[in-house]
């Protein structure tokens, strides 16, 4: 009984680290794909590349040929990144997963001509924190959250057709409750993801199964995080 107990004891300790391995190995790829997005930011930012991005039109300043493909090519990546991660591909989706960080960059490269550097900063250290806060919760909550996946979901699709019909109201009030309906629907999605990642460790059958797991989880909390900026940079700008 009492060597049934170490063993147990034992398993239950790899299994710790394991997890523990695994989780700061998501966490690991989504800080480096959040510094290689700053980096095509920054770069984004200055000439020429800035010239390359936009272009002078007859009503003003608008995305060129080479700004579209950026903006639109990140889409089309999610599609072959799934691919590469259900084909255990772990090159592929490494290799896919710094190129998304890096358009995702380019493509937000217009924030820093909008705002000062002091503010941005006040706003990364507030979403990181705020990110923080959800994904240790959902980390540690013993409650399941799978029960807010629909509503997650339907929110998620509120936010997008909202945008969608703002951009041609261009409404100040609705663009605001869209933020703030997005400031919700990214935390409670950070919960939720962070829960799901951390139960996909002991569902992998295999190692390669826990590398594209790590990949495809980092890529999900990414996304959470540059949304949950994206909004609450909305919120405080118009507050200012």
């Amino acid at each position: 009984m009492r060597a049934k107990l170490i063993e147990v004891k034992s398993n239950q300790q790899l299994y710790s680290e394991g997890l523990r391995s695994y989780m700061i190995k998501v966490f690991n790829y989504m800080t480096l794909g959040l510094i290689v997005s700053a980096l095509a930011a920054f770069i984004g930012a200055h000439q020429p590349v800035l010239g390359w991005l936009y272009s002078v039109t007859p009503t003003g300043i608008g995305l060129s040929a080479f700004g579209w493909l950026v903006l639109i090519a990140p889409f089309i990546i999610i599609f072959m990144f799934s691919s590469a991660v259900g084909k255990l591909n772990i090159g592929k989706a490494q290799t896919l997963f710094w190129v998304f960080s890096g358009l995702m960059g380019l493509s937000l490269s217009s924030v820093l001509l909008l705002y000062s550097g002091v503010f941005l900063t006040k706003v990364f250290l507030i979403s990181a924190a705020t990110f923080a806060g959800f994904s240790l919760y959902g980390y540690t909550t013993q409650k399941d959250l799978t029960s807010f996946q629909s509503f997650l979901t339907v929110g998620l699709w509120g936010v997008i057709i909202a945008s969608i019909v703002n951009f041609f109201m261009k409404s100040a009030s609705l663009d605001y409750a869209i933020s703030i309906i997005g400031v919700l629907v990214f935390v409670g999605l950070t919960a939720f993801d962070t829960q799901r990642i951390k139960a996909i460790y002991s569902e992998a059958p295999t190692d390669d199964h826990r590398q594209a797991a790590a990949i495809s989880g980092a890529l999900a909390l990414y996304l959470d995080f540059i949304n949950l900026f994206l909004f609450l940079l909305r919120i405080m700008s118009d507050r200012r």
